[in-house]
């Protein structure tokens, strides 16, 4: 049974017995505190914690997951996995035991013809919480399962919460019996490898007050409405029902594998390290593709992060199998999409997007590694100069956490150089920067963000209307007034507020736009607005400051917003969509929109490509969309279902998650775009747009700014401005300033490269002069010499160099130069082979010339270059060297 037939069997189940279906929410978590979604309830987190209404009382989902902290297990074994499914049923205040378990049973056992998954009644098992003898007198007596089978297990692992304050509750856990083969008799008590974990069904029926620990924590009271939490792993539920002995070889994993396996010339289960290298492969392919179609781009903080850390190693590990600098990427991607296409048909749909992103991150990533390798070979080398064995565990962590490199490619690498690695002193790093990930995570949790406060005013007012689409003005009461972050009855002037009014004509900050800017007045006092913002769904907040008297909930007030800001906002936005369509007529579906900012005046738009747009491709977009300014076409906007939406062709900001219905705003027949936003009423609004130029933003997505309007003029008369000063200065015609400059410029680069070899030629002119001045020290030449002020460190090289080549190739020379290029001295040291046979070394003399400048330096046993911050101390220097070396042959 593949992956999708499973989940929609567990859906179709559960709707067919009253539960509403919801979508798989997004990998991007509400929730402040986390990163990603890492487990099937918390999308369902703020019904449980009572600060939302959920939809339905009864609901079930399959919701796709993230899950990284044993990151570096996955493929070392067959079930850590990044990525995974998690189908649940959920009851809110309906059912409870004695139907959940129940229904868990007949979904479980049913057979495949009558729509269950018709697993054997003898292989099921059940364990319940220690006391719980109610879930254990349901198994027995309401669904027969014999005594035998159902085993009591403590709080460690029968017993769930949220790791907060909040419900909590028994648990009870569904497992199969894999057979003898795969380990001990005696249940899951006594082996769980054998008796694999299919279902958990969590009771909550307890409010906690204080969780301090997975197995520490106080019970408040008894939940006045219970609930139900469910969690099947589709995985895992796939590798039982496809007679598989783990996930990696599921049908939604194995492809990927295979086609790795295919790409690499490897075949799986010929070689253990091989074989890591392709589960790791197969599981990140699929969570990098899963995560970069929710709308995560790679990045260095974040969830951006762990999506780079994860492709990222994906590419190391097909390196580690011999692929070169061939990229793959893009295949596997492929079979990603299409083995998850079908449950996410929106794969498919963004396809070109996501390869795009990707097939970034491949390029960007193959060139740090190239770095990366630089790198390595450098501390190789030191290594091996200072006759080490093994490369230092700070070498090591600063290749894995600066360039990416795994441990396991570190030491690949070493021991092809005949060298190890201390493996202890980078574990140990490794350690720390764990714990302070966990301190990290920990505070984070510690700040779990309280919205219940907004849920009980959404309750109060209703959804809010927004009524911004039409008016720019309307009288509305006033719900409520939040001070702190705690509601209050009253606030004075000077007081900075919180506001909720039960209809606004404010725009909440949203899809890119700026949030609007105005005024509310009631009959007693005046709140000036500066931001507003939609905490949750449904539910516009505005924030200000009281600016005279005194409001109160429940009074009617007056909201109006500040028109010509919005105007001017809502004529960024329109910019934004015609922006975008031109982009992908110039560059084709991939130009997918992956985020702006729409402020007055001025917007920024970011879009996901290969590389760097051409400033021809910028200007004739720009071109493009002027003329559709002076077509001046119509702006309509309607509302329509998101399948009818797509079937038109409307464009959809890439990664964002649409309702059912959705709002849809067309720019004649030009531009159609799913959006929530305010626009312009036609296109000759806009007046002008003025592309200023693009840049990178991350790997695979590129960012455009642009002024719209009046700004768009201002800046143009200032650029002409600046063109005819120009003119006037070099005495020249508009179109010969770039000529003309261009001629400054070379000549410019000319002379200075001159002055450059003149600069040299004098430099190296005294070189015979002062090898003709050498000292005998102990039967080595030695040249110690101060250039003047503003020697570049190259030429002071050069100098050393000269000198030293001027000797005879059996007499032992030493030459030491000294500068001052800028305002910090710079030493340079070089000896000849005879000098290094005699146990001389440039690096060692230029540690005893920096450490006298305040400063430090090294380098190769010919030559070798270092500096400080004494210039004064220069001739000190010089002197500590020559006694160094008379010492030495003393």
């Amino acid at each position: 049974m593949e992956s999708a037939e499973i989940a929609r069997r567990f859906l179709r189940f559960f709707e067919e017995r009253g539960h509403q279906v919801v979508p798989s929410a997004s990998l991007i978590a509400e929730d402040p505190t986390l990163l990603l979604v890492n487990a099937g309830m918390v999308p369902f987190k703020p019904y449980f914690l009572g600060q939302r209404k959920p939809p339905a009382s009864r609901l079930a989902t399959a919701q796709k997951c993230v899950r990284t902290p044993d990151i570096d297990e996955v493929g070392k074994t067959t079930r850590h996995a990044t990525f995974f499914q998690m189908l649940g049923n959920f009851s809110f205040g309906d059912y409870f035991k004695a139907e959940v378990i129940p229904y868990a049973w007949d979904l479980l056992t049913k057979p495949e013809s009558d729509g269950g998954f018709g697993f054997p009644e003898d292989k099921l098992w059940a364990t319940v919480y220690l006391d719980d003898d109610e879930a254990f007198d349901i198994w027995h007596n309401k669904v027969g399962l014999p005594v035998e089978r159902i085993q009591r297990r403590g709080l460690e692992d029968n017993y769930w919460h949220m790791g907060v304050a909040g419900p909590g509750g028994p648990c009870s856990e569904i497992y199969y019996d894999r057979g003898p083969e795969y380990g001990k008799d005696g249940g899951p008590i006594a082996d769980e490898n054998r008796f694999l974990e299919v279902w958990n069904l969590v009771f909550m029926q307890e409010m906690l007050r204080e969780v301090r620990t997975k197995v520490d924590f106080d019970i408040e009271a008894e939940l006045p409405a219970k609930n139900i939490d469910t969690g099947m792993g589709l995985e895992r539920m796939a590798a039982i029902l496809q007679g598989v002995d783990n996930i990696y070889e599921i049908d939604t994993t194995y492809k990927i594998l295979d086609k790795a396996a295919e790409l690499t010339k490897v075949r799986y289960g010929r070689d253990a390290r091989a074989d890591v290298s392709l589960r790791v492969i197969a599981d990140h392919v699929r969570t990098g593709t899963m995560l970069v179609a929710d709308g995560v781009a790679p990045s260095n903080e974040g969830r951006g992060y762990v999506l780079r850390r994860i492709l990222r190693r994906s590419i190391r590990n097909l390196r580690l199998l011999g692929s070169g600098e061939e990229r793959y990427m893009h295949t596997l991607t492929d079979v990603a999409i299409d083995v998850m296409g079908e449950q996410y048909p929106e794969l498919k749909a963004d396809a070109p997007q996501i390869h795009a992103v990707i097939d970034a991150e491949e390029t960007s990533f193959l060139g740090t590694l190239r770095t990366g390798t630089a790198i390595f070979d450098v501390a190789v080398e030191e290594t091996k100069r200072k006759s080490g064995t093994s490369l230092s565990g700070d070498q090591a962590f600063k290749l894995h956490d600066t360039y990416g490199f795994p441990i396991d490619l570190t030491l690949e690498m070493a021991a092809e150089q005949g060298l190890k690695v201390d493996e202890e002193g980078f574990r140990r790093l490794m350690a720390v920067q764990k714990e302070n990930a966990k301190a990290d995570a920990k505070a984070k949790k510690t700040g779990n963000a309280d919205i219940s406060i907004f849920g009980t005013l959404l309750e109060q007012a209703g959804k809010v209307d927004f009524l911004g689409y039409d008016v720019t003005e309307a009288d509305a009461a006033i719900i409520g007034i939040l001070v702190d972050g705690s509601t209050v009855p009253v606030a004075g002037q000077g007081t900075t507020v919180e506001i909720v009014l039960g209809r606004t004509p404010f725009y909440a900050e949203g899809g890119g736009q700026l949030a609007d800017q105005g005024v509310i007045r009631t009959a007693g006092g005046e709140v000036e607005i500066l931001d507003v913002q939609s905490p949750i769904k449904g539910l516009a907040v505005h924030r200000g400051r009281v600016r005279q008297g005194e409001i109160k909930v429940g009074d009617e007030a007056r909201a109006e917003v500040d028109v010509e800001r919005r105007r001017a906002i809502s004529r960024s936005h329109s910019a934004t969509h015609l922006v975008h369509r031109g982009f992908k007529n110039a560059l084709g579906e991939t130009a997918a929109q992956a985020g702006s900012e729409n402020s007055p005046g001025r917007f920024r738009f970011d879009f996901t490509a290969a590389g760097a747009v051409p400033p021809s491709v910028l200007r004739d977009v720009e071109d493009e969309v002027n003329a559709v300014l002076i077509n001046d076409l119509k702006v309509n906007a309607f509302y329509t279902s998101q399948a009818e939406a797509r079937a038109m062709g409307a464009l959809a900001m890439f990664g964002e998650k649409y309702g059912d219905e959705v709002r849809v705003v067309e720019i004649g027949d030009y531009s159609r775009e799913l959006c929530g936003g305010t626009h312009v009423h036609s296109s000759g609004q806009l007046g002008l747009v003025k592309v200023l130029g693009e840049q990178s933003v991350g790997a695979g997505v590129r960012r455009v700014e642009a002024l719209v309007g009046i700004d768009a003029f201002r800046f143009l008369a200032r650029e002409s401005l600046l063109v005819a000063q120009l003119s006037e200065q070099l005495k020249a015609r508009r179109e010969e300033l770039p000529e003309r400059i261009e001629g400054i410029v070379t000549r410019l680069r000319t002379a200075e490269k001159d002055l450059e070899k003149l600069r040299s030629a004098q430099v190296l002119q005294i070189a015979g002069e002062l090898a003709a001045q050498a000292r005998d020290l102990g039967g080595v030449s030695v040249v110690t010499h101060r250039a003047p002020d503003g020697t570049g460190a190259d030429d002071l090289r050069k100098l050393a160099l000269d000198v030293r080549g001027r000797f005879p190739a059996d007499r032992p020379v030493v030459i030491m130069i000294a500068g001052a290029p800028s305002d910090r001295p710079v030493v340079v040291a070089a000896v000849n082979e005879a000098g290094r046979e005699r146990g001389l070394k440039a690096g060692r003399l230029v540690g005893v010339a920096a450490k006298a400048l305040g400063g430090g330096g090294g380098g190769k046993d010919d030559v070798a270059q270092g500096g400080g911050t004494r210039v004064e101390s220069i001739a000190d220097a010089l002197h500590a060297v020559e006694q160094s070396i008379g010492e030495q042959f003393s």
